[in-house]
């Protein structure tokens, strides 16, 4: 299966210690090409991240990002330390034993006291697994749907190729015509400035005009390209680079079939199998 190089994937984070999502965004590019934009306390993560995008990626300019917030959490976690609160709960009443004056303690103020509240730790290596496991999941996410976009490339670039075989076979059908035609355009010609014309020599010229015009080498090559082509497509992988060279064989042979046409049929079917070629070609610099 073909893989587009275009596609974004979205994977949410809900763990104990807060919440995220990862997203990745992949166009297309010549070579592969990784860029994150990670919290700083992540950013040592780079360098494993980058490894499992290239261990199944092979072409692409890839946006990473990790979005983490873990207020949530923290508020859910957060607990009084039973000590601390003992302690200034007892210097709270020493205070007012020696003012001789009775007065409730402001616990709004003693919350503010460092130590006070406490937060559950955070383990971090349990939290790097779970980061990894879930960006595996984004990529998982992306390559599906490089694979569905991958699908509609091969559909769209199998048309282009069907419609390059009727091409093909219609020049093929027609050149025996083109060079009656072209027999009988020099008769013409003869016949009208009245110029005596020896058979033999009638025969020469027409081998010499046949070979100048002779474009089964040229369709042969046409019809091989297309079948390697569709070879490929069929075949899947990272395949976009051969692609891409069989779009610059197709166009060469199509340009000779033009330059040596001489009826409107066949210069009019080396226009549609440039149009054909042209569409592939764009559509095929979106294939990994």
């Amino acid at each position: 299966m073909i893989r587009s190089m275009t596609a974004f994937a979205r994977q949410p984070i809900e763990q104990k210690w807060g919440v995220g999502a990862w997203e990745i965004r992949s166009v297309n590019n010549r070579f592969i090409e990784t860029n994150f934009r990670l919290p700083e306390a992540f950013r040592y993560l780079e360098f494993k991240l980058r490894e499992k995008l290239r261990s199944k990626l092979q072409r692409g300019k890839l946006d990473c990002s990790l979005r983490i917030d873990t207020t949530g959490a923290q508020a859910d976690s957060l607990a009084i330390d039973p000590e601390v609160a003992t302690s200034l709960l007892n210097s709270h009443a020493e205070l007012q034993n020696l003012a001789q004056i009775e007065q409730a303690p402001e616990l709004t103020r003693l919350l503010a006291w460092p130590g006070l509240i406490k937060s559950a730790q955070v383990d971090s290596e349990q939290m790097e697994k779970e980061l990894l496991a879930t960006f595996d999941e984004a990529i998982e996410q992306l390559v599906k749907m490089r694979e569905r976009e991958g699908q509609s490339l091969a559909e769209i670039i199998n048309q282009r190729l069907q419609g390059m075989q009727v091409q093909v076979a219609a020049v093929r059908e027609e050149m025996p015509a083109i060079i009656q035609w072209q027999k009988d355009k020099i008769l013409a010609r003869f016949e009208e400035v009245k110029l005596e014309f020896e058979e033999q020599r009638l025969e020469q010229e027409m081998v010499m005009i046949a070979q100048k015009i002779d474009v089964d080498e040229e369709l042969d090559r046409l019809d091989t390209h297309i079948s390697e082509v569709t070879r490929l497509v069929k075949k899947g992988g990272s395949i976009g680079r051969r692609l891409d060279f069989l779009m610059q064989e197709l166009n060469r042979e199509a340009n000779t079939l033009g330059s040596k046409s001489i009826s409107s049929k066949s210069t009019a079917a080396s226009v549609e199998l440039k149009v054909l070629i042209e569409q592939m070609r764009e559509q095929i610099q979106n294939i990994e």
